[in-house]
């Protein structure tokens, strides 16, 4: 009886400690599979944060090409203080950089600063005046035949530009580009048709309009290779 009862208290203890023992292995194995948990938490929260990183700086690397001219990327439907440059920055086309308007220096030697056109009897000096029913696509800047056109600013001359008279091309200009600015200057006989100039450099001088059209407002016409308006930098 005694062997008996030893035995059967013998199995019982041996069941529990077994209980005991199986209950640990799961709180160790749950340990394991939450710290397993955390741990890839932890390494996506970090690849999450290298990879938003990472986007900013590519994005920033992307727009240097605007930053580094000092302008800023920013959809071209908001206002701009001067003028949006395209292909300067990253994303969709209507991101675009712009450019603060800085004004140029006279072009006119002895003048203190650029006088438009006025209307006389061959049209008018404006953007998009109309003339013999064509569309004028830049602006005139008054200055005297043979004065001397100085630079607007600094930057490289890129040859000789031309444009329809009649059924003819006449090249009478020159064509002026930096970073920010690209603009022909037309009714110019430039000393030279390439290399750099600095900004108030004397670059030729002004054709007579006068031995052609008498009466006519002696002037330069300066058009942007963009088509756009330059009336804000003059």
């Amino acid at each position: 009886m005694l062997l008996k009862f030893s035995l059967t208290f013998l199995f019982l203890a041996c069941v529990f400690l077994m209980g005991i023992c199986f209950e640990n292995d799961k709180k160790t194995t749950k340990r394991k599979v939450w710290g397993e948990e955390m741990k890839t938490a932890q390494s996506d929260k970090r690849l999450t944060m290298i990879g938003k990183g990472r986007e900013i700086i590519n994005w920033s690397r992307n727009d240097m090409g605007c930053t580094s001219i000092g302008g800023i990327c920013q959809s071209n439907i908001c206002i701009c203080q001067g003028r949006y440059l395209k292909d300067k920055c990253r994303g969709e086309k209507s991101r675009q950089c712009c450019v603060p308007a800085a004004a140029w220096s006279a072009l006119c030697a002895g003048s203190h600063h650029n006088r438009l056109r006025a209307c006389d009897s061959y049209g008018c000096g404006g953007f998009n005046s109309r003339s013999d029913g064509k569309i004028h696509k830049g602006i005139d800047i008054v200055c005297g035949d043979y004065g001397i056109i100085n630079a607007p600013f600094s930057g490289n001359l890129g040859g000789p530009v031309g444009r329809a008279v009649g059924d003819s091309i006449q090249y009478d200009g020159v064509k002026l580009y930096n970073k920010v600015h690209c603009v022909k200057i037309f009714n110019l006989r430039p000393y030279v048709y390439f290399g750099s100039v600095v900004q108030g450099e004397a670059m030729g001088y002004l054709l007579p309009l006068q031995e052609r059209f008498s009466g006519i407002t002696s002037h330069l016409e300066l058009q942007m290779c963009d088509g756009s308006d330059p009336s804000a930098f003059i």
